[in-house]
């Protein structure tokens, strides 16, 4: 299910940027605008976002409305939009197995010989862009109006959530690991991975769907679930996943001293030698491969990367008993259940 609706909805993209491309005249604007936006959107994912959009809707409706694929490919739209701007602020090198948008803008301007600019400009301004499009591209679907509002507000939520989660995140960066706790991680995850990656396009696409106040306030426990379990799973991978599949590298989070519960974990049962390695790692900035080998060592030695997957199972077992209790018709919640295993690897 989900691979027919990944194909159409990459069929629905390449439409629309062709779309906004004359709608725009973004050819004329700038070749290099165009470019970035087509190569970069068009980018190999799991375009899991827009494919929950779609599966909120359909679990609840028996009509396919006109542009829903469009529609769904806002929530596409806002995960590139955070993606660029977080590679920046992440001074990330590379995102899905290629250069960071900035770093291929930078690659450009050097080659143009346009000194007064840099990667970094072009790529927040064209991550904006993609912002607004990803406005433009939710008001698509037809259907009522009154509908339309109240999902809406789903979509603004998402935003303005993930936004506070990675402000959060960042301001933890430089706290002492001593003073984190656990639910701070948490409240971290629910903002800036819960609300945009499972519960604004789950519950949008139901709202839209004219789904009950009940079935989206369970979707939206779902998504909390959900959320965390996804990005714990995402941390996992962040520290101990195969770059090459992860598209980014090993040393990113640690460099970053992001406080993930591994970390957290580590920390509080570490002896005082372990803690004073792990301090000194998530402080030194420019790392190295043998102390990435450190940091793994410490996070199984303390039983963090199983108490970790443990969160998860926790998580996930949560998720499937709301889903059991939802009144989404069979045939998605069963998709929606495979590609829930799936994508934990479970």
């Amino acid at each position: 299910m989900f691979n027919v609706i990944k194909n159409k909805i990459n069929e629905e993209l390449e439409k629309y940027i062709s779309y906004v491309d004359k709608k725009y005249n973004l050819h004329r604007i700038s070749p290099l605008l165009l470019h970035s936006i087509k190569e970069f959107v068009l980018r190999d994912g799991k375009r899991l976002r827009p494919a929950l959009f779609v599966i909120g809707y359909k679990g609840f409706s028996a009509k396919t409305p006109k542009n829903l694929f469009r529609s769904a490919l806002s929530m596409e739209l806002l995960h590139d939009f955070f993606l660029i701007h977080d590679d920046i602020v992440d001074k990330s090198n590379m995102r899905r197995g290629k250069p960071t948008m900035h770093i291929a803008l930078d690659e450009k301007i050097k080659k143009a010989k346009k000194a007064k600019l840099t990667g970094q400009d072009l790529a927040i301004i064209t991550g904006d862009i993609l912002y607004s499009l990803a406005m433009e591209s939710f008001l698509s679907i037809k259907t009522s109006p009154a509908r339309k509002e109240k999902a809406l507000i789903k979509f603004i939520e998402a935003a303005c959530y993930t936004g506070c989660g990675e402000y959060i995140e960042m301001l933890l960066g430089s706290a002492d690991i001593k003073n984190v706790t656990k639910n701070k991680i948490y409240e971290i995850y629910d903002y800036k991975t819960a609300h945009y990656t499972f519960i604004a396009p789950l519950t949008a696409g139901a709202i839209l769907a004219n789904a009950s106040k009940r079935e989206v306030k369970q979707l939206s426990e779902l998504g909390i679930n959900l959320g965390r379990a996804f990005q714990i799973k995402d941390d996992i991978l962040g520290i101990f996943g195969n770059e090459s599949s992860t598209g980014k590298s090993s040393l990113t989070d640690l460099e970053e001293d992001k406080k993930t519960l591994l970390t957290w974990h580590a920390y509080n049962n570490a002896s005082e030698k372990q803690q004073s390695i792990i301090r000194k790692i998530t402080t030194k900035g420019k790392l190295t491969r043998e102390d990435l080998n450190e940091a793994q060592r410490i996070i199984k030695n303390t039983g963090s990367l199983e108490y970790a997957e443990k969160e998860i199972q926790k998580f996930v077992h949560r998720s499937l008993d709301i889903l059991k209790a939802s009144k989404m018709k069979l045939k998605y919640k069963n998709g929606l259940l495979s590609y829930i295993k799936k994508i934990l690897n479970l």
